[in-house]
């Protein structure tokens, strides 16, 4: 422990200086000022630290602050819940009120629904005035249980987003009135994850009932998922999958799925063909399709995925910027532009150049001690004090005998 916290200490009070790194990239700036951004590449990867805590961006010599992103997207979803009125069977079909009054927006609504092994279509209005004769339409989704077939089930009513005070939800006879239990409702406000493209082709085979796709992981490169292609024409599937690491342990799991089908004149559109995984600092990735009984998938491509990196940093108009790095005994930075980061929709991206040698480059200056610097003549002192005190006391020992 204490040795953890010493060479963390090390690592903080290292600073930085141009001579210490190791390598370099030129940023290419646009010619326009404010806010601009570079993406993290698998030439970053192998030559930074893993953490990324030794890049310094420098213009003119001077330190140019930044913030690192993780495109990791994101979402914000508040939920009310909401009375359902009137259930009732109006020209064979269920139909009932939503009292929306205490929602201000929303734009999918949960139904709780007590059956089961159903398709239906569900047509949904909105309106202020619950006894307004004008209903504004809102659209129709399919829900759907298939759990005898194991392939999932839908009870979620997705509309543009609303305001009406009140909506009328008229479903197909397979829902009754008194399945209609209770729901939520409430506003998503998501922000789509940025995903970048690992360079590494698979190896495919067949290995028993399993398909299997092996990939060797460029160094240092996180992967965060996966993705397969599979052929249009390949019919409706659902399989699980496993991802292993180097020692054979697993760093993911899931299925991938493909249903399209009509049922009870209902259209049931899903597809699942990625899965995200934690495969940190390994070198080889292998992912099982298990098959079953099933024909294997006609899978036409795979793909190793990972959040986009983003290294943020404000710039004047033309300036020109190289990024540096490969010092093993950084730490990493700590800027009030990163503490108090705000993304501009704007922000442009540059280009990095190829990666050169830093011509300044000299490397840190040996600040050990001088007995760690020197050991082959601190131990020859040692060893000739002790048989100069050796022959000393054996001296001493003669005289006295005599």
């Amino acid at each position: 422990m204490k040795a953890a916290l010493g060479l963390l200490a090390a690592l903080l009070a290292a600073g930085s200086s141009i001579s210490y790194f190791k390598y370099e990239r030129q940023a290419q700036t646009a010619n326009s000022g404010g806010q601009h951004y570079a993406v993290v590449d698998e030439t970053l990867w192998k030559h930074a630290r893993p953490d990324l805590s030794d890049l310094r961006l420098f213009s003119n010599g001077q330190e140019i602050p930044y913030s690192l992103e993780i495109e990791r997207g994101g979402s914000e979803t508040e939920q009310k819940e909401f009375r359902v009125l009137q259930p009732a069977t109006v020209g064979g079909k269920t139909q009932f009120l939503l009292d929306m009054s205490a929602v201000p927006e929303y734009d999918r609504i949960e139904l709780k629904l007590a059956t089961v092994n159903f398709v239906a279509h569900a047509r949904v209005e909105g309106q202020d005035d619950p006894h307004g004769a004008s209903w504004a339409f809102l659209g129709t989704t399919t829900l759907y249980d298939l759990s005898n077939e194991n392939l999932g089930h839908n009870s979620t009513l997705h509309v543009p987003l609303a305001t009406y005070k009140y909506l009328r939800v008229t479903i197909d006879s397979s829902v009754k009135p008194s399945d209609v239990e209770s729901g939520t409702a409430g506003i998503t406000r998501s922000q789509k994850a940025v995903w970048r493209t690992v360079n590494s082709a698979p190896k495919q085979e067949q290995q028993g009932k399993d398909t299997v796709f092996t990939f060797s992981v460029p160094e240092n490169v996180p992967v965060e998922q996966v993705v397969f292609a599979i052929d249009p024409a390949q019919p409706n599937f659902r399989r699980d999958m496993e991802v292993l690491g180097d020692n054979g342990q697993s760093v993911g799991s899931g299925e991938i799925s493909r249903i399209h089908m009509l049922r009870s004149g209902g259209k049931i559109d899903v597809e699942q063909t990625s899965i995200e995984i934690d495969a940190a600092g390994q070198t080889n990735l292998k992912m099982l399709i298990h098959n079953g009984d099933d024909q294997p998938l006609k899978i036409t491509g795979a793909s190793l995925q990972q959040y986009e990196r983003r290294i943020y940093f404000d710039s004047a108009s033309g300036m020109p910027h190289t990024l540096y790095y490969g010092d093993d005994q950084l730490g990493a930075p700590v800027y009030d532009y990163a503490k108090l980061f705000q993304k501009d929709a704007s922000a442009s991206q540059v280009q990095l150049g190829a990666e050169e040698a830093n011509a300044a480059y000299t490397g840190r200056p040996d600040e050990r001690p001088w007995s760690e610097r020197h050991p082959a003549v601190l131990w020859a002192a040692i060893i000739a004090a002790v048989l100069i005190l050796g022959g000393l006391a054996l001296k001493s020992m003669r005289g006295t005998s005599a």
